[in-house]
């Protein structure tokens, strides 16, 4: 046989179980990488308190501040119990994330304070979310429609602030790389209903599974927003993004939110996170 047809062979060979090997990327379920994200960033202690401040810095410079108190509990089947552990590390599926309920109150400044907001939210059909405005002594339903909407006057919307469905988008998964120093999936996101965006890059953590930096694209194809994990603190054994920023490319405008005297595996009741709350704050946690 000859020189050429052996090399020939070697070649054809060579490509054949090159074809037959599924690459590292077709191996990891995208979905669940996404899902263990959402566990991670939206789930985790069972319950949380925090007190919040947000700056608003326009392009000009200008600055407005926002400060609230945030709680959270799980209150659905796998909420509790569902967080990143060794089988999620190794690759296994998370459960679900089960129903919820979040919290927040303004403390300042003037023209918000008492303002209270409300979200009831199931992982399986659209969210529950109201909004106490003191000021008309109202409460006002979100409609699902504007859950892409504004939070507050803030780079952030109302589906930022409570997470979005898993299901709610296609996920890929494009790479493996770092960034910050630390190894990531890079996820591409695509709405297969409505969304504020029509396309986003997550860089996931493959350890913490934090999501460190997000990418918002518009139908034009071109970056608007963007979303950077600052700082994150183990707060009782839990890794913590205390300090994220949501950046508006197009004008410049961006929402800084920062985390202080957190706290996981609180006493926290559902009663407490009832409409009535709205008006009358459980002052136990709210201070």
């Amino acid at each position: 046989m000859s020189q050429r047809i052996l090399k020939t062979l070697f070649v054809a060979a060579s490509f054949a179980l090159t074809a037959a090997a599924p690459s590292s990327a077709q191996e990891i379920d995208p979905v669940k990488i996404v899902r263990n994200a959402q566990q991670a960033f939206f789930y985790q202690g069972e319950s949380f308190r925090a007190r919040v401040k947000m700056t608003l810095t326009s392009q000009a410079g200008s600055e407005r501040l926002r400060e609230l108190t945030m709680l959270r509990i799980n209150t659905g089947p796998g909420g509790p119990s569902a967080r990143p552990d060794k089988e999620v590390r190794s690759g296994l599926s998370m459960p679900k994330g089960g129903d919820q309920r979040y919290f927040m109150y303004f403390h300042a400044p003037g023209d918000v304070r008492r303002m209270a907001f409300l979200v009831y939210k199931y992982p399986a059909r659209e969210d529950d979310r109201w909004l106490f405005i003191p000021a008309l002594n109202l409460v006002q339903r979100i409609a699902a429609k504007d859950s892409q909407s504004s939070f507050v006057g803030s780079d952030f919307t109302y589906e930022d602030v409570s997470g979005r469905d898993v299901e709610a988008d296609e996920h890929k998964l494009l790479r493996e790389e770092e960034h910050g120093g630390k190894p990531c999936y890079v996820i591409e996101s695509v709405p297969k209903g409505s969304a504020s965006y029509k396309r986003k890059l997550s860089w996931i953590d493959k350890t913490a599974w934090l999501p460190l930096k997000e990418e918002y694209y518009d139908v034009q194809g071109q970056l608007f927003k963007e979303f950077a994990a600052e700082d994150i603190q183990q707060i009782d054994g839990l890794p913590t993004i205390t300090k994220r920023t949501m950046r508006n490319i197009k004008s410049g405008h961006q929402t800084v939110v920062e985390f202080s005297e957190t706290k996981y595996r609180l006493a926290l009741k559902p009663e407490e996170f009832s409409e009535r709350a709205l008006r009358n704050p459980p002052r136990n946690w709210i201070k």
